[in-house]
């Protein structure tokens, strides 16, 4: 058996090693496993979003863990974040979500927080996948007087919501404004309406309406065309597409133009820093930021690092360079003032509050970075060679990279949730960007697709 953890957890197609009940039993006994202690009877949370398979999956799981003499609480669709803060604040002893993000709605995943918030480090993660594969987990059994108990926690929505509200600074007043939200049919479409809506805003609410199989389905973060389209027929001032499970965000101005996490990342760095609560005076962001996020970063003299990419890697490198705000272009942000995770919902309400401390247009704030031409391919794999490995892979990008010279850059790497091949390319002109990227992924293609 291969690794079960990837960059976010263990994800895959429902019902296809290794997203089956068989191992969501297991791994939910393998989380009750460590999380007992000597006369203390651990909980542990666990949430989902809107898939189909996810009762499936929430079932296994309990099961899993009761059968340890571990007491479950379920608190049913609520978003990644959500369940970051409520295992926190709860002090349980670990939270378990299962969704698969931004994924279509076939695959599933599984998520773990720890008592903390915070996502399992790769030790707990090894630790873990040691239990399952030593195949012994059924030699921790306790006796039937010793099983653990199921709950439910009714309230667990407005405890988020209310956490997420006093994440709005308090001397302002977004009432009247008129947002627009994407819910992506995912486990924002109770939450975000409501959290905008007790702010006083008046709130468009699209893709709302989840029926297990159209999570993140031509709508969501992903897919944002829709949720433009809106905003100008509406005369928003703002946009928000959250994914499948909350956790990302991408935004849309006032004028319909997509602001990805880079330029939400400048902005809010811009506010912080203007307030003197930049620590540091650093952000943390990863490769696959734009080069107009450095161009920005320079005229602004804010320090920044790269992260590989992935939230646990941004998060990694904030808490060890002293950071409080970092985050990917994918519309994954962290404010470790207010949350342990990225929560797409404290993004959408800090660019809000953003717009209110500047009393501008989102439009104008967006100035703060111009966006180089970017491509980005992505190609289905049926295997995962190291790229360095593969002689024609590397002959095409490096004579990308030298035609490019220090007008632009190649990125390609590997998903670490799906099959898949990413190819990225920026470049001084949006025709040589193309002309770059699209030759590298034809080489991709032909040798791994």
């Amino acid at each position: 058996m291969g690794k079960l953890f990837g960059t976010d957890g263990i994800r895959g197609i429902a019902n296809q090693y290794p997203m089956t009940t068989e191992v969501a039993v297991n791994v939910g006994r393998a989380i009750a496993c460590l999380s007992k202690k000597k006369g203390h009877t651990p909980r542990i949370l666990i949430g989902r979003d809107t898939r189909l398979s996810g009762d499936m999956f929430e079932a296994a799981i309990i099961s899993g863990i009761c059968s340890m003499g571990v007491n479950a609480i379920s608190v049913g669709v609520i978003p990644t974040p959500g369940i970051a803060f409520l295992t926190q604040d709860m002090r349980a002893d670990a939270g378990i979500v299962i969704s698969a993000s931004h994924n279509p709605s076939q695959d599933n995943g599984i998520k773990i927080f720890n008592g903390d918030g915070f996502k399992l480090s790769d030790e707990k993660e090894n630790k873990i996948e040691e239990l399952l594969f030593a195949d012994n987990l059924h030699k921790l059994n306790p006796t039937p007087k010793e099983f653990g108990k199921l709950s439910r926690l009714d309230d667990a929505t407005g405890r988020y919501v209310d956490f997420l509200k006093a994440t709005f600074p308090k001397n302002l007043n977004p009432e009247g404004m008129k947002i627009v939200l994407d819910c992506s049919n995912g486990a924002t479409y109770r939450v975000a309406p409501e959290v905008f809506a007790e702010l006083g805003c008046e709130v468009i609410t699209l893709f709302d309406q989840p029926d297990g199989k159209n999570i993140n389905l031509n709508c969501g973060s992903q897919h944002t065309e829709a949720l433009a389209a809106e905003v100008l027929r509406q005369k928003a001032d703002a946009g928000f597409a959250f994914d499948g499970d909350g956790d990302r965000v991408i935004a849309v101005d006032d004028k319909g133009n997509i602001l990805t996490g880079d330029r939400m990342l400048a902005i809010c760095s811009v506010i912080l820093k203007k307030e003197d609560r930049l620590k540091n005076n650093f952000v943390v962001r990863t490769v696959m930021s734009n080069l107009g996020l450095t161009v920005a970063f320079q005229k602004l003299k804010i320090d920044s690092v790269f992260a590989p990419v992935g939230d646990r890697f941004v998060l990694e490198e904030m808490l060890a360079r002293g950071a409080v705000i970092g985050g990917e272009d994918s519309g994954h942000l962290i404010f470790l003032d207010h949350h342990t995770t990225g929560d797409g919902l404290i993004t959408a309400l800090q660019v809000l509050a953003a717009i209110k401390k500047e009393n501008k247009p989102l439009s104008e704030l967006a100035r703060v970075m111009d966006v180089f031409p970017q491509m980005l391919i992505n190609i289905d794999v049926k295997r995962k060679p190291e790229i360095e490995t593969i002689p024609e892979i590397m002959a095409a990008i490096k004579k990308a990279e030298e035609a490019l010279g220090d007008k632009g850059r190649v990125l390609v790497r590997y998903s670490g949730t799906q099959n898949m091949c990413r190819v990225m390319v920026e470049g001084p002109t949006k025709k040589e960007t193309e002309t770059h990227c699209r030759k590298i992924a034809d080489v991709v293609r032909k040798i791994l697709a």
